[in-house]
C-alpha cells in the first residue's frame, strides 16, 4: 500500500500498514523539510501511540535534529508549542477513527498546517527513505507532557479575558482521547460545574461509542443530569459538537453561526466575514447573509480554512464536523477552546444553547451518503455532471448538490440539501445510484 498524504496528513491501519519503520521514515522526512529545529511530538491515547512516536523521534534523530515529547495532548496543544517555540510539530493520530487506525500530521515552525507544496515536497522524500530502508525506529524525545498541557489549558482559560462559566452545569465527552488530559481543567478552572464522561482511555476504547461522533452517551448524560448542555470532543480534541439541554445536536455549522452573530453584534467579527467549507448547510449562508455578513467558501479541509482565513486577515471559521477556528485565538482549529467560546456566548446572554442554536439559522434538511470505491477516482466532476446537472433541475433552484472523493478513504462522498428531507432522500438516492453505476 502507497501511503499519500490527505487533507489532514497520513493515516492508515496502524497493525500492519502504518508501522514503526514507515513513522521513522515520515519523521525523517519531516524534519528534513521542515527544519533543522527538531520536531514537537505529541499523541493521542491509541495503543499505537508509544511506539509511533518513538519512531518519529528516531526519524528526526536520523536527520540530524532534536525532538521533544508533549505525550497524550490534543493536537491544537502541539500547534500551541510551535507557535511559542517557533518549531515544527508532528501529532500522532487518527482523529476520530477507529482505535487501531493511526495517522501523523505535522505543523511547520509556528503552528500552521502544511501547505500542499511541503506536504509535497515531504511526500517526496519519504518515498525515498521507504525505499532506502535504514533508519532507526526508535528513540526518545526529551519530556515536556506537563509544561504543554499546562500551556494549553492557561491558554484556553485567558482567551475569556477573566470572564467564567460559573452558573452553567455542563456535561462534557473526552472520548477517552486527548480531551481528556484537558477538558476537566479548563471547565473547572473556569467555575463551570462539569461532569466529565469517556475520560478513562485504555488504547482501544478512543472514540469507542462516545465523543462528536458517537454523542449518545452525552445526550442521555445531559438529559438526565438536567445539565444546561453538553460538549463532546473527537479522539485528539481538535473538533466539537455540542448538545443543548434538551439533548439535541448543534453541529459546527450552528456553532460558528452562534458565534459570528455574537461576534458581529459586539463589532469583533473581522471584516464582518466568516470562513466554511463548500459543505456548511445552505441554511447557514441565508442566516450570514441576512445579518451582513460575508460568507467565504472553501474546499474541505480545516487547514483550506485557516489558509483563507490568513489570506484576508479573518478570524473566525471552521467546517460542519465541528473543525471551529478562531483565528485571533489558536493557530488551528480547537475543541475545548471552541466549546469556551461558545458556552461564554451563553453565559454572557444569559439565553440558553438551544435558543441561541434556534435564532442563528435554520437548517436545511441535508442527506451525506458515502459509496465505497476499490481506489480515489478522477474525473469525478466530469463524470457526474450530467447527473447533478439533472438533480439541481429538479429542485429548481430550491437546493444544493455536492459531490467530491474523501480526502482520507477510498469514498465519493454524495451531499444533497432540500426544501423536504423527502426530496433531500430521493435527490440522494439516484445520484448515488449514478456513482455506483460510475465507480463501483
Amino acid at each position: 500500500m502507497s501511503l499519500r498524504f490527505g487533507t489532514d496528513g497520513i493515516r492508515a491501519d496502524a497493525r500492519d500498514v502504518l508501522t514503526t519503520s514507515v513513522v521513522a521514515a515520515l519523521g525523517r522526512a519531516g524534519a528534513e523539510v521542515l527544519g533543522p529545529h527538531g520536531l514537537a511530538v505529541g499523541r493521542d491515547t491509541r495503543a499505537s501511540g508509544p511506539s509511533l512516536a518513538a519512531a518519529l523521534h528516531a526519524g528526526v534523530l536520523a536527520a540530524g535534529g532534536g525532538s521533544v515529547d508533549l505525550g497524550v495532548v490534543p493536537t491544537p496543544a502541539v500547534a500551541l508549542w510551535c507557535a511559542r517555540e517557533g518549531v515544527a510539530g508532528a501529532m500522532v493520530s487518527a482523529s476520530h477513527n477507529p482505535w487501531h487506525d493511526n495517522g501523523i500530521k505535522f505543523f511547520a515552525p509556528g503552528g500552521r498546517k502544511l501547505g500542499d507544496d511541503v506536504q509535497g515536497l515531504i511526500q517526496e522524500r519519504f518515498d525515498e527513505l521507504l525505499h532506502d530502508g535504514d533508519t532507526p525506529t526508535a528513540a526518545e524525545g526529551e519530556d515536556r507532557h506537563a509544561e504543554a498541557v499546562e500551556r494549553h489549558v492557561d491558554a484556553i482559560v485567558s482567551s475569556l479575558e477573566g470572564r467564567s462559566l460559573a452558573g452553567l452545569r455542563i456535561v462534557a465527552d473526552a472520548a477517552n482521547g486527548a480531551a481528556s488530559t484537558v477538558a476537566g481543567r479548563v471547565f473547572t478552572r473556569l467555575g463551570a460545574d462539569v461532569e466529565v464522561i469517556h475520560d478513562g482511555p485504555d488504547g482501544r476504547n478512543i472514540n469507542d461509542g462516545c465523543g462528536s461522533t458517537h454523542p449518545e452517551d452525552l445526550q442521555a448524560a445531559v438529559r438526565d443530569r438536567r445539565a444546561d448542555l453538553g460538549v463532546a470532543f473527537d479522539g485528539d480534541a481538535d473538533r466539537l459538537v455540542a448538545v443543548d439541554g434538551a439533548g439535541r445536536i448543534v453541529d459546527g455549522d450552528q456553532v460558528i453561526a452562534i458565534c459570528a452573530l455574537d461576534r458581529h453584534a459586539r463589532g469583533l467579527l473581522s471584516g464582518d466575514a466568516v470562513v466554511v467549507t463548500v459543505m456548511t448547510n445552505l441554511g447557514f449562508r441565508r442566516s450570514m447573509e441576512a445579518a451582513g455578513i460575508r460568507v467565504v467558501d472553501t474546499r474541505v479541509g480545516d487547514r483550506y480554512v485557516l489558509e483563507a482565513l490568513d489570506a484576508e486577515g479573518y478570524t473566525l471559521g471552521g467546517e460542519q464536523s465541528g473543525h471551529v477556528i478562531f483565528r485571533d485565538l489558536a493557530s488551528t482549529g480547537d475543541g475545548v477552546l471552541s466549546a469556551v467560546q461558545l458556552l461564554d456566548v451563553v453565559a454572557r446572554t444569559g439565553r440558553s444553547l438551544a435558543d441561541l442554536a434556534d435564532t442563528s439559522m435554520t437548517r436545511l434538511p441535508q442527506v451525506l451518503r458515502n459509496v465505497r470505491v476499490a481506489e480515489r477516482p478522477e474525473d469525478v466532476d466530469a463524470a457526474l455532471a450530467p447527473h447533478v446537472a439533472a438533480s439541481m433541475a429538479r429542485m429548481a433552484g430550491r437546493g444544493r448538490v455536492l459531490i467530491r472523493p474523501s480526502g482520507t478513504e477510498p469514498l465519493i462522498r454524495v451531499m444533497v440539501e432540500a426544501e423536504s428531507d423527502e426530496e433531500a432522500q430521493r435527490e440522494a438516492d439516484s445520484l448515488v445510484a449514478a456513482v455506483e453505476s460510475l465507480f463501483t
